[in-house]
């Protein structure tokens, strides 16, 4: 049963364009202090539950799957969204969880 969850979000993926609006290094565009680790897109043509379109973290892996997905949970925002990990390292899964679990937000990453 996982594995068609993981199928269907490389699916997903293989039908969506790609796009990062927030490079490794970039400031958030509201948030000036908060510094994006890895680069950060989304997946055009989605919506997700903010009604955006589905988060993307990209990592630095020469294989471009999809590795698992951060679940977060937003205060501020009220909202709770998954994000998808598409050649993260361990140890980026690890930085993408500090990232988020700060603040008014919460993040669980679950991993394939």
């Amino acid at each position: 049963m996982a594995d068609g969850f993981w199928t269907h979000l490389e699916t997903l993926i293989a039908g969506s364009e790609l796009v990062i609006d927030r490079p490794k290094g970039s400031a958030h565009p509201v948030h000036h202090d908060v510094i994006y680790p890895l680069d950060y897109g989304y997946l055009a043509g989605t919506t997700s539950a903010d009604g955006a379109g589905i988060d993307v973290w990209v990592g630095s892996s020469s294989a471009q799957q999809v590795v698992g997905v951060a679940c977060t949970v937003d205060l501020f925002k009220r909202d709770t969204e998954i994000k998808i990990l598409l050649g993260c390292t361990e140890d980026e899964m690890h930085v993408i969880e500090d990232f988020h679990n700060d603040s008014d937000m919460r993040c669980m990453v679950v991993r394939r």
